[in-house]
C-alpha cells in the first residue's frame, strides 16, 4: 500500500499543494517550521481522521482561513482509493471514502495503517500514564476493530458512573445502588481491553527488543511492563470495595483507564536516566516494532512517517536505522529534515527508488 497523490488547501501553513510522491522513499528537506512536518500530519490525517499534533481540528485551519481540504489517492491491495476530509470551523468535518461519506468514523480507522515517528513521541516516556495508554489502544485499534468498539463503550460507561459518582457527592448520599448497572458494564468490557492488551504486549515485547538491540548494537537492555488494576482480579469486586472512596472522590479509580506501560533501561525507569539518544532509540525501536506487529495482523505494510528522526543519534545508530529503512520489509517512507545533502547522502545509500521535495514557507516543491 502506499499513498500516490495529496492536496491539501488551508492545512495548517500550507495554503495550496498537490503532490505526487514515490512509492519509495520521499524526503521532505526545509528549515524548521517550513512545514515539513504538517505534509507527514497530513497524510497521517488520512489514516487515522485527526492530526498526529493537535486534537482540535478548527485549529488546523490555516490563519484567517474558514476551512481545509485534505484528500489523498491511494494504492491499496492493488486497488485505487480516494480518502476526502474536509472542514468548515464550527462544523462537523466529513469524511469520504471513495465519495462515500463514513457514518462513524471508527469504521475508517485501519484502513490505511501508518506508523508515525516524531519528537513529540517523547511524551510516552515523559508524560503520564494516559499517554502510554493511547500508544497501545492505537495500535491494536488499527487491526481489531471490535476492541475499539469495546474501548468506546467502556469510555461511554466510565463517564456514566463518574456522573453518578458526582450525584452522590453533590447529595452526600450513600445509595450506591445506582452504580450496580454501569460497574457489570465496566467489568464485561474491561476484561476484554485488558486480555488483549495483554496479548498485544506479549506479542510486541520481544520484536521490540529486537529492533532495540540491533540499532543500539546489543549494548543496553530494555523491557515493558504492562500494570493494571486487573492483574489482581475482577474489576466488579474491585468497584465494589473503593465504592464509598470514589463517592468522595467523584471519579472511579480503577479500571483499565488506569493501564499503564513500564518503560524500563537496565531494570530503572528510562524516564530517569537514560540519554537524548537512549530515549530516541527506545522509541523508535517501539515504533518498528508497532510496524511489524500491524504488518503481521493485517497483511499490509503501513506507511511511515519519520520526522526528523536522525537527531540526537550518533553515526552508529543512524547508520543501522537506515540500513533497516533500506530492507524491503517497509515498503513506503517519509523522512523530514533540515540537512539537505546529509539527507541526500543517506537515502541514496538505500539504493531505493526517492523522490525528494524542498519545502519553504508552506510551498512543497519536487526537486
Amino acid at each position: 500500500m502506499h499513498i500516490k497523490h495529496l492536496n491539501l488547501i488551508n492545512f495548517k501553513n500550507i495554503t495550496q499543494a498537490e503532490i505526487e510522491f514515490s512509492s519509495g522513499i520521499n524526503c521532505l528537506v526545509g528549515e524548521n517550521g517550513a512545514g515539513k512536518t504538517n505534509v507527514l500530519d497530513a497524510i497521517y490525517y488520512l489514516s487515522f481522521c485527526k492530526s498526529y499534533f493537535n486534537s482540535v481540528d478548527s485549529q488546523n485551519v490555516t490563519h484567517e482561513q474558514e476551512f481545509f481540504v485534505v484528500q489523498g489517492q491511494y494504492e491499496r491491495q492493488n486497488e485505487d482509493e480516494h480518502i476526502y476530509c474536509g472542514l468548515k470551523k464550527s462544523q462537523k468535518k466529513h469524511f469520504k471514502r471513495n465519495k462515500k461519506e463514513y457514518g462513524k468514523l471508527s469504521e475508517h480507522i485501519g484502513l490505511l495503517p501508518l506508523v508515525m515517528i516524531s519528537p513529540s513521541d517523547e511524551q510516552l516516556i515523559n508524560e503520564g500514564s494516559e499517554q502510554r495508554r493511547k500508544y497501545m489502544d492505537g495500535v491494536i485499534s488499527q487491526y481489531d476493530k471490535p476492541f475499539l468498539d469495546d474501548l468506546m463503550r467502556y469510555n461511554r460507561s466510565l463517564l456514566q458512573r463518574n456522573a453518578t459518582l458526582k450525584q452522590l457527592k453533590e447529595r452526600q448520599s450513600r445509595d450506591f445502588s445506582m452504580l450496580d448497572l454501569w460497574d457489570e458494564q465496566l467489568e464485561q468490557l474491561a476484561q476484554r481491553i485488558y486480555g488483549k492488551r495483554i496479548d498485544f504486549i506479549k506479542e510486541l515485547v520481544p520484536v521490540f527488543q529486537k529492533y532495540y538491540a540491533y540499532i543500539s548494537d546489543g549494548k543496553e537492555e530494555i523491557a515493558l511492563n504492562y500494570k493494571s488494576h486487573l492483574h489482581n482480579g475482577s474489576l466488579k469486586e474491585q468497584l465494589l470495595e473503593v465504592r464509598s472512596k470514589d463517592a468522595i472522590l467523584g471519579y472511579t479509580t480503577k479500571g483499565v483507564h488506569k493501564d499503564d506501560l513500564e518503560l524500563l533501561l537496565g531494570g530503572y525507569p528510562i524516564k530517569k536516566i537514560a540519554s537524548q539518544g537512549q530515549k530516541k532509540t527506545f522509541l523508535i525501536a517501539l515504533k518498528l516494532a508497532q510496524y511489524e506487529f500491524i504488518h503481521k495482523h493485517n497483511g499490509i505494510k503501513p506507511i511511515v512517517l519519520l520526522d526528523d528522526i536522525f537527531d540526537k543519534l550518533d553515526d552508529a545508530r543512524s547508520n543501522r536505522l537506515l540500513q533497516l529503512v533500506s530492507e524491503d520489509v517497509f515498503n513506503q517512507v517519509f523522512i523530514t529534515d533540515t540537512n539537505r545533502s546529509y539527507l541526500l547522502d543517506i537515502v541514496e545509500r538505500t539504493g531505493k527508488d526517492f523522490k525528494l521535495f524542498d519545502v519553504a514557507q508552506g510551498q512543497v516543491l519536487a526537486d
